[in-house]
């Protein structure tokens, strides 16, 4: 119990750092250091000028891990994220030369505007942590997290995500408009620091990250709260207004992001309330609804909002 106290004290802590660059969006950054503590990787989907790139720029900064951004364009190629072989005149031999993928952040910016090819060079990395190149893999370092923001699928020049990119990413959420009072907080500060970059302190490392990681791992799981989680999923697969439910990989994002979140409020188990908290911004990506609910303005959010309210909750 003392190293989950220790893990949740930390990630306060990494969430009150980040909280000195993003004013007012504690549920956001909630949810992102719930994310990292589960390992998993992070879509955010918003207008441009919301502060997603300085959030995840922040992020690792706070963590003390290595960070590298890649802004997609339709002329950004596979090698230019995986790296690729380069010939050595000196040595008379290709060597690897590793792209901006070898890092522990990975900040993916605007991914949709990268037409599928580029889109996929990501696949291998997300899933398996490693690239192969030329028939050779190449293990990235760990933690290996990435996080990608994208503008809304109407916006000009855009080309929309598989979905096979975008089930391997473990929530899906906006960051939303500040306030008035957080906006006016956000220039107040800015007057204050005479610069535009804020000052972070290093809360962790990779080392700790990963160990940190590890403690999520020994959480307690009642066997009524899986069923509880399998029936969540399952329902969205049997709604008439869903075209495709939440994968499997749906089920291990609330089971692993319900620990994690459990872990942040020093427990060493997990609650309904752990699961109902990360539902929309784990499954709303996965569904697929059919052409009729979409026209008529139906989002996955009501339907999950709708599950939820609807499957019993275990009393444990």
């Amino acid at each position: 119990m003392a190293e989950i106290q220790e893990v949740a004290n930390t990630s306060r802590a990494l969430m009150g750092e980040v909280a000195k660059a993003i004013i007012g969006k504690h549920e956001v950054l909630l949810k992102v250091a719930v994310t990292i503590l589960a390992n998993g990787h992070m879509l955010f989907e918003d207008f441009p000028g919301l502060a997603k790139t300085l959030m995840a720029n922040c992020f690792a900064q706070a963590l003390g891990c290595t960070f590298k951004r890649i802004q997609f364009t339709p002329d950004l190629l596979p090698a230019d994220i995986t790296g690729t072989y380069v010939y050595d005149e000196k040595d008379n031999e290709f060597k690897f030369r590793p792209g901006p993928i070898f890092t522990n952040i990975l900040l993916a910016d605007e991914i949709n505007r990268a037409p599928p090819k580029t889109q996929a060079a990501l696949l291998e990395a997300m899933q398996e942590k490693q690239v192969t190149i030329e028939g050779v893999t190449h293990k990235l370092p760990r933690p290996f997290i990435v996080m990608a923001t994208q503008n809304p699928i109407e916006q000009e020049g855009t080309y929309p995500l598989p979905e096979a990119q975008i089930d391997r990413f473990m929530i899906k959420m906006s960051v939303g408009y500040p306030n008035r009072e957080e906006e006016k907080e956000i220039l107040i500060r800015r007057e204050l620091r005479r610069k535009d970059d804020v000052d972070l302190e290093v809360i962790t490392n990779p080392k700790k990250v990963i160990e940190m990681q590890q403690v999520v791992e020994k959480v307690h799981v009642d066997p009524a709260l899986l069923t509880y989680i399998v029936e969540i999923v399952t329902r969205t697969r049997e709604d008439p207004r869903v075209l495709v439910g939440s994968s499997p990989r749906g089920s291990l994002a609330l089971f692993k992001m319900g620990r994690a979140h459990a872990v942040i409020n020093g427990r060493d188990y997990i609650t309904p309330d752990d699961v109902k908290f990360i539902s929309v911004v784990s499954l709303q990506h996965r569904l697929i609804l059919k052409p009729e609910p979409r026209i008529r303005g139906v989002l996955p959010e009501d339907i999950l909002k709708k599950i939820l309210a609807e499957v019993p909750v275990p009393a444990v």
